[in-house]
């Protein structure tokens, strides 16, 4: 199945997060993504001013495996998969400080702290869906008390490479990931203290806010002991620490991170068509030539007349002979494609294409959808929206990925970025005058915001199953307002 995510992630570019989840005891799986971005007219975009090369700088996406699904009462099991690995991986490294060990620790600790972070973020979501607390104080009690108990079993281990014959660095990848684990529960906590504050003022509800700011502020001494960085008035400091606190993400989500080989597709064919081209081109001025020659001898004026035109018909010929190949080929193939690698072994492929298409050309399905979120009939057609066609195609090997990994692998996720500050040039000003009266009669003028709707709609494919998704874009040229799913 494909799952998707979308919210804004700055002013000017928004953040899909597409989950490729692999069947489980399969061999293959392919999943088809296609995303149709209705554009106004206004906004001046066409295939003239902003063509593949302009779409794919607008577009960044990061591969990564999905973490393994683990519960927080499960990890803090001493028999659970991540605490078991973690402490062998120590063991060895003490034992054997050989280069293969020391990749296996650190490997090691940063999976332990990328699960416990995704077990953390889970439980809190959970958390926050719940109606009433006060009904299921339980939940409560198993975020505050497990979460504690995976930290103090995790910190424990520390004493295992606290000899001399680690080196500090070493020992500084174990702190390193102890200081994310210990921000992830400070900054899961907040939120959910955030939601409860918005919640009634019931002793209950005081009870549940005690228990997890007593985590906060246990964890904050903790770092505060171990001299982690924490925030305080000081904004210089406070910038460095929100950089540091970046890095540490990238660091322990590295392991998770795919890299892409990325080269253009379907070159070999494009140029066997190019081939045929001008083979044909060429054929048909060579038999004009031939047929001239028979016909009128020697070089005289009207042969010359009718090799120069034929050369230039055969010029055209090969030109409309590529445009028709190359257009068949933007359908049936794509414009890029990537291979999906961990280390040297090959458990994927993505591929990507973009074009602009005409209405007629959009399944009815698609347009529908695109009607139903509008605020007067026919919508598109008033505004002679441009539809963008973004393609995605991949193909995840089942058995490669299993087989790759120590931890149990479920497929895929996609962060995909798309940065809109080109739909930004041609919009009006952020705010316009509007001229309005009040309940008493006197005219006033408003200042309200111009907004632009830029309407995406998703097609997911994988097996028989195909699902859509809309989401609507709120602009102004000052960038984006929000993201709304329909």
């Amino acid at each position: 199945m494909i799952s998707i995510q979308a919210k804004k992630h700055d002013n000017f570019s928004i953040e899909f997060k597409f989950g490729f989840n692999s069947k489980e005891g399969g061999v293959r799986d392919d999943f088809s993504v296609n995303a149709w971005m209705f554009v106004p007219n206004s906004l001046d975009i066409n295939p003239e001013n902003y063509g593949k090369k302009q779409f794919y700088r607008d577009i960044k996406s990061n591969i990564r495996l999905i973490t393994p699904v683990y519960l927080m009462r499960d990890i803090a099991q001493d028999s659970s998969l991540p605490l078991v690995s973690l402490k062998r991986a120590l063991e060895n490294i003490v034992s054997t400080p050989s280069q293969e060990n020391l990749d296996a620790y650190e490997y090691h600790l940063k999976m332990f702290a990328a699960i416990f972070k995704s077990a953390l973020r889970d439980l809190a979501a959970h958390i926050s869906a719940v109606r009433c607390l006060e009904s299921a104080e339980y939940l409560v009690d198993d975020y505050t008390c497990n979460s504690m108990l995976v930290l103090e079993k995790f910190r424990a281990l520390y004493q295992i490479i606290d000899v001399p014959t680690v080196t500090e660095k070493t020992r500084r990848l174990f702190r390193l990931c102890d200081e994310f684990m210990s921000h992830v529960v400070e900054l899961r906590t907040i939120r959910i203290i955030k939601v409860i504050d918005e919640e009634t003022d019931s002793p209950m509800y005081i009870k549940i806010r005690e228990k997890f700011m007593s985590l906060i502020i246990s964890e904050h001494d903790y770092k505060l002991s171990q001299g982690y960085g924490v925030m305080n008035e000081d904004a210089s400091h406070n910038r460095n620490l929100v950089f540091h606190r970046g890095m540490l993400k990238k660091f322990i989500e590295s392991e998770l991170y795919i890299r892409l080989d990325k080269k253009k597709d379907g070159v070999a064919v494009q140029q066997i068509y190019y081939s045929i081209a001008a083979g044909v081109a060429m054929i048909f001025a060579t038999a004009v030539a031939w047929y001239s020659q028979v016909k009128y001898g020697n070089i005289t004026w009207p042969l010359f007349i009718v090799l120069v035109v034929s050369y230039m018909l055969k010029d055209r010929i090969k030109d409309l002979l590529r445009y028709y190949f190359a257009h068949r080929l933007g359908n049936k193939y794509y414009d890029k494609k990537a291979t999906i690698t961990i280390g040297k072994t090959r458990v994927g492929e993505i591929k990507e294409g973009f074009d602009f298409i005409s209405e007629t050309k959009t399944p009815a399905e698609v347009l529908k959808m695109r009607e139903q979120s509008s605020s007067v009939e026919d919508e598109s057609r008033i505004f002679e929206e441009k539809i963008l066609l973004y393609r995605k195609h991949v193909t995840i090997d089942d058995e490669a990925l299993a087989a790759n990994d120590d931890y149990p692998m479920r497929g895929i996720n996609e962060i995909m970025r798309l940065h809109l500050n080109r739909l930004t040039h041609k919009m009006d000003n952020p705010e316009v005058p509007i001229d309005s009266i009040d309940e008493n009669g006197n005219i006033l003028q408003l200042k309200v915001q111009k907004l632009y709707h830029v309407n995406i709609v998703f097609q997911l494919q994988h097996d028989s199953e195909t699902e859509y998704h809309h989401f609507r874009i709120s602009m102004t040229r000052n960038g984006v307002i929000d993201i709304t799913k329909l």
